[in-house]
């Protein structure tokens, strides 16, 4: 059973900072493949915000690069981001799941991050 488990979100000032954490199990992808952050924030789709893979290659989208760091400790299939200088639009719904998404339908609840200004 594929479980995907978002935490470390919460309300917090601009400029702060929130660790977020995701456990998964129950698919092999979650250790042979990448893993990524989403953010989804009402009314709009979801976007792959950071993405790791098994040797350490990082990407980041242009918006939240240089803020956010995003790692992983493969043998317990958990994925982290650190998120610093957080600014309003990254108020979202943050989920984690496999790079690209489509290899795996699956989404866990997410966990919501708002930042107030």
């Amino acid at each position: 059973q594929v479980q995907l488990v978002e935490s470390g979100g919460g309300l917090v000032q601009a400029g702060g900072s929130l660790r977020l954490s995701c456990a998964a199990s129950g698919s092999i992808l979650f250790s042979i493949g990448a893993m990524g952050w989403y953010r989804q924030a009402p009314g709009q789709q979801r976007e792959l915000v950071a993405s790791l893979d098994t040797v350490g290659n990082a990407n980041y989208a242009d918006s939240v690069k240089g803020r956010f760091t995003i790692s992983r400790v493969n043998a317990k299939n958990t994925v982290y981001l650190q998120m610093d200088s957080l600014k309003p639009e990254d108020t979202a719904v943050y989920f984690c799941n496999v790079v690209p998404a489509s290899l795996q339908k699956y989404w866990g609840q997410g966990t919501q991050v708002t930042v107030s200004s």
